[in-house]
């Protein structure tokens, strides 16, 4: 029997390598669109071909034609996105390839019910889920809208990836200043309250079908950088039943198929962990579900191509480090020496790394200088704070 092909769309992303690894013991041939050489996923081995593709954000128009031309001549039997933009894509253009590739994505409509941040906080609030308070800038005045969630507050565009987009507003003339350029460059937008740092942060990975199959874990963000809200430097995998409860309502709500996952955060002036955003794809930090007991790589699959699911044994207590990310927390944190976990743990039996494995070392070096390249750019390190 011929091996099942899969194509990884945003392969160059560091969550495609504990994919790749899956996939790859599981029998398949692995294909990967990357938008760069310089990346994890295209100096990993496992992969059987790896493709330089248009980057979907910078010209929608080429992407689309290079993939369906691209799909018109090689035989896949299952596409699966790695990034915000792919899985947007697939869901836009799902009725364009489906009859001839398996795919877990929600329609459309579905899709933006859980990606729109907006619609997001819209469910929470229906839904009586802990969420910031938000008003959404399409349809309330700014004076009234600053009233809503209180001052400072932060704008966010309703579709947006990396903190692309958004600030924090100080006062109500920063507010009237600010808020017509992020706009016109971003599109619709709504304001929240802004939490401030000192909570605990969370990241709830979920798996559903229409069957009832319901797999998920929870990772404690224990180390993130910048330290106002960045990206996870060290996660520890927990166990969190009310939050994941609180994420099965709302994909039971808009009857979402396949993988989700929410970012949530306790919020230090009463102690509750809320709902921020919903992402439709996996997180860079996946490896610590794998470590975990839970491959979603298998799920995924597996639900695509209709194969009977297995069960998993969640096991928590995995530490996860992103070593560039986790060495500038080092540098500009003033907790450096107080760390949990410490900070000068680099082994042990329950630690591993987001960027590489001994197993696939290439995508550990060659991502290494490529993030360097990136923190030292002010723009990127400014975006990956979330607040522009």
């Amino acid at each position: 029997m011929d091996k099942k092909t899969v194509l990884l769309l945003d392969g160059q992303t560091v969550q495609a390598l504990p994919f790749m690894e899956s996939l790859k013991r599981n029998g398949y041939k692995i294909i990967i669109f990357c938008n760069s050489k310089n990346s994890y996923g295209y100096r990993s081995k496992y992969p059987d071909e790896k493709v330089i593709c248009p980057k979907w954000a910078e010209n929608p128009d080429e992407f689309k034609d290079f993939y369906f031309d691209f799909i018109s001549k090689t035989k896949i039997d299952v596409v699966v996105p790695m990034n915000d933009d792919s899985a947007r894509f697939l869901s836009q253009y799902k009725d364009e390839y489906i009859s001839k590739i398996s795919c877990t994505i929600p329609d459309l409509e579905i899709f933006n019910n859980g990606y729109d941040k907006n619609k997001l906080m819209n469910l929470c609030k229906e839904l009586d889920l802990p969420h910031p308070n938000t008003a959404d800038l399409e349809i309330t005045d700014l004076k009234e809208a600053s009233k809503i969630t209180g001052l400072p507050a932060i704008i966010k565009p309703n579709f947006t990836a990396g903190g692309r987009g958004m600030k924090i507003v100080y006062s109500q003339n920063e507010l009237e200043e600010s808020y017509p350029s992020i706009r016109e460059n971003y599109g619709p937008c709504h304001m929240q309250k802004y939490i401030d740092s000192g909570g605990n942060q969370f990241k709830v990975q979920i798996f559903v079908d229409q069957k009832g199959v319901e797999v998920s874990t929870v990772m404690h963000k224990v180390r993130y950088y910048p330290e106002k809200g960045g990206s996870s430097a060290c996660n520890v995998t927990v166990q969190r039943p009310d939050l994941v409860e609180q994420g099965l309502k709302i994909l039971r709500k808009i009857k979402w198929m396949g993988f989700a996952d929410f970012d949530m955060i306790g919020d230090p002036d009463d102690g509750i962990v809320k709902f921020m955003e919903m992402n439709p794809r996996v997180p860079a930090c996946i490896r610590t579900s794998f470590v975990s007991g839970v491959d979603f790589a298998e799920l995924i699959t597996d639900l695509s191509l209709n194969n009977e699911l297995k069960t998993y044994k969640y096991e928590p207590g995995k530490t996860l480090r992103y070593l560039g990310l986790d060495l500038l927390w080092f540098i500009k944190s003033d907790r450096r020496f107080k760390a949990k976990p410490n900070w000068f743990k680099f082994f042990g039996k329950n630690v591993y790394y987001q960027d590489g494995s001994y197993r696939d070392p290439k995508p550990f070096i060659y991502g290494t200088f490529s993030n360097i390249g990136k923190l030292l750019n002010p723009k990127f390190r400014k975006a990956k704070s979330g607040l522009n």
